[in-house]
């Protein structure tokens, strides 16, 4: 990295407002909600095309990310309830 870059990034990452285990709380609970409203498409795209197998999948993975979603969401009201956030 040249000196300039170095000076660009020197205080990077000094202040943080949650700790990095709950930022990666709600980061992946965002991850995991962007993915959610896609699946209703994938499930229909591949119902169309006569794709049982991949519909499953879709409903599958549908039902897991819910799974996660609800844990994580679990897991964020217990850090909020220990006032980590």
């Amino acid at each position: 990295m040249t000196l300039a870059a170095e000076k660009q990034m020197e205080h990077v990452g000094e202040t943080q407002a949650i700790a990095n285990h709950d930022h990666d709380l709600v980061h992946e609970l965002s991850t995991r909600l962007d993915a959610m409203w896609r699946y209703d498409q994938y499930i229909a795209n591949a119902q169309d095309a006569g794709k049982p197998a991949i519909q499953q999948f879709w409903e599958s993975v549908k039902e897991q990310d819910q799974e996660n979603i609800d844990r994580l969401r679990e897991l964020i009201k217990d850090e909020v309830e220990c006032d980590c956030f």
